[in-house]
């Protein structure tokens, strides 16, 4: 009978003796082939390359990590490998496909998958808060998942979609963007309630600036980079009031970012 725990446990006790910087380096390798390849497709039939690329993107980060992975990890540590990898894949057919364009996209598809799987080991092996690795590991990690939500939105808005398909799009990005990002604040093992209200809030928030969006004459792009604005600063806001240290000039840090990009897009409608 197929075991599972066994097969994974086998694979763990052959991949542990590869050193990880080098494993690390196999994988980036490896998903940078595999990305460039799956570049090729035309639209239409690249959209099975997606589960291929969900599947070898999970197996590769897993195999990067291996030590001790338990309940929330599966989650936490695996989705920014993951979701960078299939949003660039998409993102690059809103480009024209010659290797102008594909070439610079892997380029920066092996060094953002490298920063995550670092990202992710951080947080893996419980690295003290307090130490600068940490608050390397989170700034870059918040960097990422703020540009994986634009790559997210803009994908969204160059369907021109109606609002209802927006709203459910951005709400379910939102949450599980958000979700992540307030992980990465304590590192459970076990989902928080606290983590889950906020993840909520966040989705519930962007879903309406995306309804609002949706009406408003913006080019996708700066549609996308509005609702990016709002993912920041409301994760930047929200992660620090969970992290106990929300201040004043904190907050109007976030908020000047957020009025910075309004009045950008409102000089941008095109009535």
């Amino acid at each position: 009978m197929f075991n599972l725990g066994k097969l994974l446990k086998s694979f763990e006790r052959k991949a542990i003796k590869v050193e990880k910087r080098l494993r690390l380096v196999i994988s980036v390798l490896m998903m940078s082939f595999l990305l460039l390849l799956s570049t090729f497709f035309y639209f239409d039939k690249a959209l099975i390359m997606i589960p291929v690329l969900i599947l070898t993107s999970f197996v590769f980060s897993y195999f990067s990590l291996l030590e001790e992975i338990e309940k929330m990890d599966w989650f936490g540590l695996f989705f920014m490998p993951v979701t960078l990898t299939v949003f660039f894949y998409m993102f690059y057919f809103l480009f024209p496909g010659r290797w102008l364009t594909r070439l610079p996209l892997i380029f920066v598809y092996a060094i953002s998958f490298y920063a995550v799987l670092l990202c992710s080991n951080i947080f893996n092996v419980g690295v003290e808060k307090n130490l600068q690795l940490y608050r390397a590991g989170f700034s870059i990690n918040f960097f990422y998942l703020t540009f994986v939500s634009f790559l997210i939105f803009n994908i969204l808005f160059s369907f021109k979609e109606i609002f209802f398909v927006n709203m459910l799009v951005v709400g379910g990005a939102g949450f599980l963007l958000s979700l992540h990002l307030y992980w990465t604040i304590r590192l459970k093992r076990h989902l928080e309630s606290q983590v889950l209200h906020y993840a909520f809030l966040t989705a519930v928030l962007l879903t309406e600036v995306a309804v609002l969006v949706s009406f408003i004459p913006l080019r996708s792009t700066i549609a996308s980079l509005f609702l990016t604005a709002t993912f920041y600063s409301l994760g930047g806001i929200i992660y620090n009031q969970i992290d106990e240290k929300l201040f004043k000039e904190t907050i109007r840090e976030y908020v000047f970012v957020w009025i910075f990009v309004f009045i950008i897009c409102m000089l941008s409608i095109s009535w």
